[in-house]
């Protein structure tokens, strides 16, 4: 299993790199931590402006889903990257794991920062051009609290 750590990457660059692993190498298991500190380029209004956009466009029952919380929008990314609706796609897709925080599973295990994703890192930001997925999760609605039971 890899286990890669999120803190301070692009969402978009992240979920791609993960996709190409996930497709490339068949029966190996991708462990994502720190999900609510990934990171998605661009003015905090827009970004929340589009996600709020996304979240109200259909529901649970009836239209595509969009969830509020980090963990499950970094998997929705990346379930938009692979063929999901394809046997290999699915297979992929069911071999990935993404966490709030480190889970103590995962915490034994030695934590990739994801150096060779060079281009993911959010060094290359401005300061003020980026917002966190936890930020923008708590303007959807998601609660930390419902998640801690």
């Amino acid at each position: 299993m890899e286990i890669i750590n999120g803190e301070g990457q692009i969402l978009g660059r992240l979920a791609s790199e993960v996709a190409k692993r996930l497709l490339k190498e068949e029966g190996k298991r991708i462990a994502i931590v720190n999900a609510e500190q990934v990171v998605v380029s661009g003015s905090k209004v827009s970004v929340f402006k589009e996600y709020k956009q996304r979240k109200d466009r259909g529901s649970r029952e009836q239209g595509p889903y969009f969830p509020k919380m980090p963990d499950r929008i970094v998997k929705r990314t990346i379930r938009g990257m692979l063929p999901y609706k394809r046997a290999r796609g699915r297979d992929a897709f069911s071999r990935l794991r993404v966490y709030l925080g480190v889970p103590e599973e995962c915490e034994k295990m030695r934590q990739e920062k994801m150096k060779q994703f060079k281009n993911a890192s959010s060094e290359r930001l401005s300061v003020a051009k980026f917002v966190t997925l936890e930020e923008v999760s708590k303007k959807l609605g998601w609660s930390p609290k419902q998640q801690q039971k």
